[in-house]
C-alpha cells in the first residue's frame, strides 16, 4: 500500500490527513503532539498498514490542517473537530496511538463514546500528575497567576533551538534525523502560530484537570493499552507510565532508552510492541 493525504472539511477547519492500509483492516487513528503533525508518524506508518487501517490528522493549528482566524484554541475544541470528523468518516471503532498532546484529546474521545475503543497506545501520551516532569511545576503557577510576560516567555517554546533540543533530549548522539523537526520549525515559522500554541499551553490546564476521569475511565472499561515510553523524556516521565499499571490490569509497559520523540529513534521496537500487543490475527 501507499500512504495518501487528503483534506476533508470539518465545519470551518480543512482538516489534513494521512491515510494507508485498506479500510477493510482494524483502524488505529494516531493523533500527534506538540510541536509536531502527522508527519511524525511517517517512520511507523509503513510498519504498521499491513496489520491496521490507519489515519493521521493534523490537529488543528498544526501541519497542514487550516482554522479560520476566529477558531478557539482549547483542548475541548480540538477533540469536537477530531470527533466530527470521525462521525463523518462513519468510524465507529478504532485503535488509539496517543502522544503529547494527542494523549488528553484521545482519552476524551475514549470518555464520551468508550465502545468505540478497541486499545491504547500511549507513548509519551501522560495522564497522571505523577509523570509530569520539572517544567509542569512552573506552568501551574503560570496557570494559576497568568500575566502578559509569562506569556510571552512561553512563546519560547516555539523557537528552532527549543524545537531540537524536544527531538534530541535523551538521545544517542547521531540518532535522530533533522528531517520532522525542520517541518516543525517551517509551521512554527507561520502566521499566528505562536498565538495558538500559547492559548494551548495555557489550556493545558484543563487536561490535568481530567485526569481523575480518564484514570476512572481505565478502570472501568480496562483496554488493552500499551505504554511505550521514551524513558529519558523531561516532559513525560516514566512514572506516567509505569502508573496505567495501577488502573488498567491490561497494561504493557515498556520503557525505552530515547526521549519525547521515541519514533525518531525506536519506530521499528515500537510497531513490533503494537502488532504483538494488538494485531487482530
Amino acid at each position: 500500500m501507499v500512504m495518501s493525504y487528503h483534506t476533508q472539511k470539518v465545519g470551518t477547519v480543512n482538516l489534513f490527513y494521512r491515510e494507508a492500509g485498506t479500510s477493510k483492516l482494524p483502524t488505529m487513528l494516531l493523533l500527534h503532539g506538540f510541536p509536531s503533525a502527522g508527519h511524525e508518524f511517517d517512520s511507523l506508518i509503513p510498519k504498521l498498514e499491513a496489520h491496521f487501517h490507519l489515519l493521521a490528522p493534523d490537529l488543528p493549528g498544526f501541519g497542514q490542517t487550516h482554522c479560520p482566524e476566529d477558531f478557539t484554541y482549547t483542548f475541548d475544541h480540538l477533540t469536537q473537530v477530531i470527533r466530527e470528523w470521525l462521525s463523518d468518516c462513519e468510524l465507529t471503532h478504532y485503535y488509539l496511538y496517543v502522544f503529547d498532546y494527542g494523549a488528553p484529546i484521545g482519552f476524551r474521545l475514549a470518555l464520551e463514546n468508550p465502545q468505540a475503543i478497541l486499545g491504547i497506545t500511549s507513548q509519551n501520551g501522560n495522564i497522571y500528575r505523577e509523570g509530569l516532569g520539572k517544567k509542569w511545576s512552573a506552568r501551574a503557577k503560570y496557570w494559576a497567576h497568568p500575566t502578559e510576560a509569562q506569556r510571552k516567555f512561553y512563546e519560547s517554546a516555539f523557537a528552532p533551538d527549543t524545537i531540537i533540543n524536544q527531538y534530541l533530549t535523551g538521545t544517542q548522539p547521531g540518532t535522530v534525523s533533522a528531517v520532522n523537526y525542520t517541518k516543525d520549525i517551517a509551521f512554527s515559522a507561520k502566521g499566528d502560530y505562536a498565538k495558538h500554541q500559547s492559548d494551548l499551553i495555557f489550556d493545558y490546564q484543563t487536561n490535568v484537570a481530567l485526569y481523575p476521569k480518564f484514570q476512572a475511565y481505565l478502570r472501568q472499561y480496562q483496554p488493552k493499552l500499551l505504554a511505550a515510553w521514551g524513558q529519558n523524556d523531561p516532559s513525560f516521565i516514566p512514572a506516567g507510565a509505569v502508573a496505567f499499571n495501577r488502573d488498567d490490569p491490561n497494561t504493557r509497559v515498556e520503557l525505552l532508552d530515547t526521549g519525547h520523540f521515541a519514533l525518531e529513534t525506536h519506530a521499528d521496537v515500537i510497531a513490533k510492541l503494537i502488532i504483538e500487543t494488538f494485531d487482530p490475527d
